[in-house]
């Protein structure tokens, strides 16, 4: 039984299950959830004794009585300063669109995973966490991009991205490494797309947004009524995929059991669903990505070395946004032609100054948080161009002391000082134009001959000189 001093979700939604579901995951974490079936009980309860207590609000897209998005602003006008969180089973950007419009804090989709939820309500609910992060956002604008299509001119991207259009063209398993937001999926779906299995089975397999329970069943399967409620026979996605590629993201939260049977069917060949009397030989490539370094946590015995050992042969590591500032301009103009894709939304230019905030941020999410920082701020602006003024909670989190045009002095992601005031060397601020030039025209290298003024003769000897490779 919830104690006094839960915090209070009101959930407005009409369908039994998925309630119970949302409240048996919010008791989780110390809540206390609310259940009403339609808008007009929504706003008597807001109004009664109990509801001066809500602390967050849980809207489904289908509420009876009203229309969400005007539920939504009807609330917010009642309780200004209440995280309003939407559900809905579409992955339409204008769904989140309109609801961010009417005052949602974020907006989540159907089937509600649950990791997704509990970091949606942590993050809507934390007074702290504007100031160390942006809220989150969990549209997906997805598309599998290829390799020549990745952004990015930064050394250590480059070299992350050659590393891996190399092991695409094998069939061996590889692993890529880095924090939250940066990349990996995207890095793994460009490498399935370039290798000799392009045309063969896939599957996505996200650890984090599985039930813990659940998991083994969905990669070995099992028999009908290997454990109580296994009704029906299951088959796993190491038997579906055979001959095929599974795409196994944040690999480090398997449980350590799971990590050791999955090791043994890289090693045997052979994989048993549960309850099953003989086991099926089976042929997959298994690309993993993790947010920490796997070596580490093994020693530390928290990762199984036998996996480790199955998967970690090809080891691909993604570097932060923060390590690779000088990519936010060529990413923030791509993700803006992206963005002004969508229904609902318009066609956005950004101002140089808007691009030194950029620049000044640590983006502890990463490209992920960029990319929703951008979608924010595309979706409240009426104007051509974002500016300064469209990122808000940046600029409380850099705070006015700053000048930030002494960060980057022409919002191309160029940097003309030292950190003592002094000049940088011509040879490295040159280094770092033509590395823009590459990025910005997409490597085409005619191209950036071109606007830079010189001939391609001149440009591959510069980059010679310069030791930049001609793929950054």
């Amino acid at each position: 039984m919830a104690d006094n001093d839960s915090q209070i979700l009101m959930l407005i939604d009409d369908e039994p299950a998925q309630s119970r579901l949302i409240s048996a995951l919010a008791a989780r974490e110390g809540w206390r959830t609310i259940i009403v079936g339609d808008a007009d009980t929504a706003l008597a309860t807001l109004n009664s004794r109990e509801g001066v207590n809500i602390a967050a609000i849980l809207v489904d897209q289908w509420v009876p009585g009203e229309d969400s998005s005007d539920l939504i602003g009807v609330l917010k006008q009642m309780r200004p300063d209440l995280p309003i969180l939407m559900l809905t089973a579409s992955a339409s950007p204008l769904i989140a669109v309109q609801a961010m419009r009417a005052g949602a804090t974020d907006y989540l989709i159907k089937p509600i995973a649950p990791d997704r939820f509990l970091q949606a309500l942590r993050s809507a609910t934390t007074r702290e966490a504007p100031r160390n992060e942006l809220q989150p956002l969990s549209e997906k604008m997805s598309a599998t991009l290829d390799f020549e299509d990745m952004i990015g001119t930064a050394p250590a991207f480059r070299s992350a991205l050659a590393q891996a259009a190399k092991a695409a063209r094998g069939q061996g398993h590889a692993l890529v490494e880095g924090e939250s937001g940066t990349g990996k999926e995207t890095i793994l779906r460009a490498m399935h797309s370039a290798s000799p299995r392009a045309k063969n089975a896939l599957k996505v397999i996200n650890v984090g947004g599985v039930p813990i329970n659940s998991i083994e069943s969905l990669l070995f399967g099992h028999e009908q009524n290997a454990f109580p409620g296994a009704f029906e026979r299951q088959i796993g996605a190491l038997q579906q995929c055979d001959g095929g590629t599974i795409i196994l993201d944040e690999i480090d939260r398997l449980a350590l059991p799971v990590q050791d049977r999955l090791a043994d069917t890289l090693a045997t060949g052979i994989v048993r669903p549960t309850g099953a009397k003989h086991g099926f030989r089976v042929e997959v490539r298994m690309l993993c990505a993790s947010n920490f370094r796997l070596s580490e946590i093994a020693q530390g015995g928290q990762f199984s070395s036998a996996l480790l050992s199955q998967i970690g042969n090809t080891r691909i590591h993604l570097p932060p946004l923060r390590e690779r500032t000088s990519d936010i301009p060529a990413l923030t103009r791509h993700f803006l032609a992206r963005i002004g894709e969508q229904p609902g939304l318009n066609h956005h230019s950004i101002t140089d100054s808007a691009l030194n905030l950029l620049a000044s941020y640590d983006w502890p999410g990463n490209v992920r948080q960029l990319q929703a920082a951008l979608f924010r701020a595309a979706v409240f602006c009426d104007d051509e161009a974002l500016t300064a003024n469209s990122f808000p909670q940046l600029s409380e989190i850099l705070g006015e002391c700053e000048d930030q045009s002494d960060r980057r002095q022409d919002g191309a992601g160029i940097l003309l000082y030292t950190a003592d005031g002094n000049l940088r060397p011509l040879e490295d601020i040159e280094a770092d134009v033509i590395r823009l030039a590459i990025g910005h025209y997409s490597g085409r290298m005619t191209e950036v001959a071109r606007r830079l003024g010189i001939g391609r003769s001149t440009l591959y000897r510069k980059l010679s000189n310069l030791g930049i490779d001609s793929a950054a």
